[in-house]
């Protein structure tokens, strides 16, 4: 099978990509283009299994590149998305044009070249500050959507739309995946996510921020997980479109995940509490019911093992 991975040189795009040619699929890897040639997280995977890899520099939001890129394979699996909700606050065109506009290019790309099937990674934030716990796929969700979130969360959403009318139009194959907190090496030290903030934080001796009283609770998916996770998605039936929840269903408090960071980096600068953000949610935690049933996947990796090796390599990475 050929597939074209967009995302690739980011922190989960480049654990896929390498284990994908490992299992020696032909893969081309596009990445954002950038005047400095930087492939990201790309420049982890080993030299000695690129036989089967082409590295492209490129942009989702131009239809043309991204139809005739993707000519000639299989499957799409599109991970091309701006993260982390503190910068949506400050780009609402640029995720717009990317996130959405983006997704819509693809899904033409998988029209007009008859590619097999694409597949999506699309985020628990669909779900908002859920009233449902856990939250199963069926669950419509609970987000403000003129609210400082909005921008991500609904930009999400509206993937999932295209991606679903598209196969009931078009007739494409399509498969959604709904990803929760995940976390592991090659995460980016700025990226916004939890885990790497307090573990960057604590590596640095400078205090974790905790928001509000630290009991919003969330569910940590190691990155190794996710990948088999979505690799058994991508070969499931036609049938099976998705959405379908990829993440551990642990539940734990930040403060938990706090702690278990300073215990296990030895930090000393202590914890930094700062007032809970507007609409942060108050809980959440994946129904994988689905993943297990349906694909045989469930996670494996308790969040004590994969933080342990998530602050080895930052131990690393950072001097």
């Amino acid at each position: 099978m050929k597939i074209f991975i967009t995302g690739a040189c980011g922190f989960i795009g480049s654990h896929l990509v390498e284990m994908l040619v490992k299992k020696n699929y032909k893969v081309k890897a596009l990445t954002y283009y950038n005047p400095n040639n930087d492939i990201g997280c790309l420049k982890y995977i080993n030299p000695k299994i690129l036989d089967n890899l082409e590295i492209i520099q490129g942009d989702v939001r131009d239809n043309y590149f991204i139809k005739e890129a993707s000519k000639g394979y299989d499957c799409i699996i599109h991970l091309a998305a701006l993260i982390g909700i503190p910068y949506s606050y400050k780009s609402v065109s640029t995720y717009i044009e990317t996130n959405i506009n983006g997704t819509n290019n693809i899904l033409n790309a998988v029209r007009e070249n008859s590619i097999d099937k694409v597949v999506i990674t699309s985020t628990s934030e669909v779900y908002g500050d859920p009233l449902v716990h856990p939250q199963t796929e069926d669950y419509w969700g609970n987000v403000n959507p003129i609210g400082p979130r909005a921008c991500y969360d609904e930009g999400k959403r509206a993937a999932e739309t295209l991606f679903f009318d598209y196969h009931r139009q078009h007739g494409l194959r399509i498969k959604v995946a709904r990803l929760f907190n995940t976390y592991g090496p090659r995460m980016h030290p700025r990226d916004g996510r939890v885990v790497s903030n307090f573990v960057v934080s604590a590596l640095s001796g400078t205090p974790l921020t905790v928001y509000g009283e630290g009991q919003q609770t969330r569910s940590f998916q190691y990155i190794d997980d996710l990948i088999e996770g979505l690799l058994a998605l991508m070969h499931s039936p036609d049938e099976v479109t998705g959405p379908i929840n990829l993440g551990n269903p642990g539940e734990f408090t930040i403060a938990e995940l706090a702690d278990l960071v300073i215990a296990q980096t030895g930090a000393t600068g202590g914890i930094e509490y700062r007032p809970l953000p507007q609409d942060d949610p108050v809980r959440r935690q994946p129904d994988i019911t689905k993943a297990k049933a349906i694909l045989g996947w469930e996670p494996t990796i308790p969040l004590a093992d994969g933080l342990e090796r998530t602050i080895e390599y930052f131990r690393a990475s950072l001097g």
